[in-house]
């Protein structure tokens, strides 16, 4: 359960760096760009992901590990399950984040859980007490809650909306498959985490930017003049693998439904993040205060099996 807060405290950071990314001006600078944003962004911000997963196992000695865990059928999956976390789930989220702000695209994102819980139950047959049910729908009302702020700027709603579809279902399916996936002894979560980084960076690369024209774009952002976007990406890249290394691990330990309630309190730490780092007090209310202390609280207690852990004390 540790792991699975750790993974959306450090999620929430990525937010907060990604979304500051978005708005320097190489990506605000012609409609083209604004077009291609959320699109590069996401390809070099999965491919410094990859390259941090590599120094890290590098570091580890398991470099020759993962080779075997992709040549595996689990690992094959691992793929699969990449291409609709990574191009799907992770290109809803940016376009969550470009066109609904940061912090707006943080919380919408979040109903990722549910589908998730629900996808899990039926394939993973990991049941949710009545209980965690409630905490859960809880939690998302905080969501809402949090979203939920004439203040701030939402520039389109449907394309914020879109993008908020394609992170939910995402990411939701991809936990599922993971979860399954790293039930084989060979697939280990830092092995998972390196083969689906490159599998989205690839695949970016290979596909998605070719069709929409974007490799002059991401080009031009390495010749210069772009001051600090390009270490930004790198920086909310690595907090991204930490809190991937984080997720990851808490689905192997815990399962998929428990480790998305933990990891969906990132929209609560978002909100902390933005006002520290952008000074944006803009997010402070009443009702955000309390709806983030609901998202906590509630996220934790979704993903507590309070029989398990009397069990547990009763051996102890």
């Amino acid at each position: 359960m540790v792991y699975g807060v750790l993974a959306g405290i450090t999620w929430a950071l990525e937010t907060i760096i990604l979304g500051i990314a978005l708005s320097m001006a190489p990506f605000i600078s012609t409609e083209q760009a604004v077009f291609l944003a959320p699109f590069v962004s996401t390809f070099l911000h999965d491919f410094c992901s990859a390259v941090w997963s590599a120094v890290y196992n590098g570091c580890r000695g398991n470099n020759k590990n993962v080779w075997k865990a992709l040549c595996t059928r689990s690992g094959k999956f691992v793929v699969l399950a990449a291409v609709i976390g990574g191009p799907v789930g992770m290109t809803g989220y940016v376009l969550s984040i470009h066109y609904m702000g940061a912090s707006i695209g943080a919380v919408a994102s979040a109903v990722f859980p549910a589908i998730g819980a629900i996808l899990a139950y039926f394939f993973l047959k990991e049941k949710m007490q009545w209980y965690r049910w409630v905490f859960l729908i809880v939690t998302l009302f905080g969501v809402y809650g949090l979203s939920y702020s004439p203040e701030l700027e939402i520039t389109n709603f449907w394309l914020g909306t879109a993008g908020t579809l394609m992170c939910a279902f995402g990411w939701g399916i991809e936990a599922v498959i993971l979860a399954k996936c790293m039930q084989d002894p060979e697939v280990k979560d830092e092995y998972a985490l390196q083969i689906r980084q490159s599998t989205s960076a690839l695949f970016y690369g290979m596909i998605i930017l070719p069709v929409l024209k974007g490799w002059g774009f991401t080009v031009h952002l390495f010749q210069g003049g772009t001051g600090w976007l390009l270490p930004i990406i790198a920086l909310a890249a690595f907090f991204a693998t930490v809190s991937y290394l984080c997720y990851y691990r808490a689905i192997a330990m815990i399962g998929a439904s428990k480790a998305m309630a933990l990891n969906v309190t990132y929209a609560a730490w978002s909100i902390v993040f933005t006002v520290i780092i952008l000074r944006d007090t803009s997010v402070l209310s009443p009702m955000t205060v309390l709806c983030a202390v609901i998202v906590i609280v509630c996220g934790v207690l979704a993903a507590a099996d309070f029989k398990e852990l009397i069990a547990k004390k009763s051996e102890n």
